[in-house]
């Protein structure tokens, strides 16, 4: 954390304090006027300069690499609407990130750069309502080429923020009897294409949402696209994935770490004016083997977050260090909410307080970009064949 970190993490404090958790609220119920508050608050972001931390200057962003993010992310990460706000969502973050490796000159000028100005948004098209999608090698959407056009036909599900979306980038077999992980490309498709239609925004947990923030039935069905709007190479769709999965886990992760402490300090908080039989909350063993247990917890994701954004930024893959971090994540995250609501009790779960919709968004961690049960395995597999070529596992 060096001196000039920590004067930017402390404008983007200052600037949520000051304009987003007074709003907060209102955001949450969408209540009247929600749509002009975020534009508002987003043109407010782009004057001061904190806009698209996610991404480098090159790209139009105002990004310092992941460890930095990392750290801003302590902040952002602490209030669901900030992300928007601040305009490094998913999945358009995601996105602009393989636009930026992999997108040819004329694919960043049309989409990239509208992308990180807020301009438009996106959406990433892989999960399917058939296949699972942590073995997306079944994925059934194909796109057929027809002289200099891609014919696209297929049903994606759950495909978060197309509603209202410019333009999906969206997985697709291109050579059914390739080899497991070359027959399938990415390939950039317009909202506006004949044959794409957004069916319906799903309902989740009770919530459905709008626009960035929903997740989508979309139907392809004879869409074509130019030739020239593919990711990559042909058969680049899961070596592109993977680009894109990694550091869309660790930006996940980042968030989560601001959620983690925001329920820690409510519940710290709440623990020493609430009394009860006699006593405070925070007089209670439980209620203190509660906030010890989360002071280590989160620690322990706050370093190993930093590592593998560290990693990233060395030029490192680091699935393994990104896998741990997912799972493990992912349950400190509802741990900490949901001690949180306990020691709140019914004002935990009320929409008086910002936990009860923190901790709707906690269970959703443990399945999005690849459930728990699969980080595990990858994880474990990677170290038992390092193990296997008598190299053994170092954890430093």
């Amino acid at each position: 954390m060096t001196p000039e970190l920590d004067e930017l993490r402390g404008r983007y404090r200052a600037f949520m304090e000051a304009h987003i958790y007074p709003v907060e609220a209102t955001l949450n119920a969408d209540g009247p006027g929600s749509d002009e508050i975020l534009a508002s608050l987003r043109d407010r972001a782009r004057a001061e300069g904190l806009w698209a931390p996610h991404i480098g200057p090159e790209a139009g962003g105002t990004g310092r690499g992941f460890l930095a993010y990392a750290y801003l992310n302590e902040e952002i990460g602490r209030c669901y609407w900030a992300q928007y706000i601040f305009g490094c969502q998913a999945p358009d973050a995601g996105n602009s990130e393989i636009l930026e490796m992999f997108g040819t000159a004329a694919q960043k000028e049309t989409y990239l750069l509208p992308l990180v100005r807020g301009d438009t948004r996106s959406y990433f098209a892989m999960t399917e309502r058939e296949v699972s999608g942590s073995d997306p090698t079944g994925l059934r959407t194909t796109a057929v080429l027809d002289g200099d056009e891609w014919v696209i036909d297929g049903d994606k599900w759950f495909q978060t923020g197309a509603d209202g979306a410019g333009f999906g980038i969206v997985m697709v077999v291109t050579d059914p009897g390739g080899a497991p992980h070359r027959h399938i490309s990415q390939i950039i498709v317009p909202a506006s294409t004949p044959g794409v239609d957004v069916l319906r925004p799903i309902p989740v947990l009770g919530h459905v949402g709008r626009g960035w923030n929903t997740h989508c039935e979309v139907r392809y069905r004879g869409a074509r696209v130019p030739v020239t709007n593919i990711l990559g190479e042909r058969g680049d769709g899961f070596r592109i994935a993977q680009k894109r999965l990694g550091p869309g886990r660790i930006h996940h992760v980042m968030r989560w770490l601001g959620q983690m402490q925001r329920a820690f300090d409510l519940m710290c908080t709440y623990s020493l004016e609430r009394e009860a039989f006699g006593s405070r909350l925070a007089d209670k063993g439980t209620v203190q083997d509660w906030i010890a247990d989360s002071a280590a917890e989160i620690q322990a994701c706050r370093l190993m977050t930093f590592h593998a954004a560290g990693l990233i930024d060395a030029g490192s893959e680091a699935r393994v260090e990104i896998s741990a971090l997912k799972f493990y994540a992912a349950r400190i995250l509802h741990d900490v909410i949901d001690r949180a609501v306990q020691v709140h009790g019914s004002l935990g779960v009320s929409g008086d307080s910002p936990l009860s919709a923190m901790y709707l968004g906690a269970r959703f961690a443990r399945i999005y970009d690849g459930p728990d049960e699969v980080h595990r395995m990858v994880v474990a597999r990677r170290i038992l064949r390092a193990y296997e070529k008598g190299d053994g596992w170092s954890f430093a």
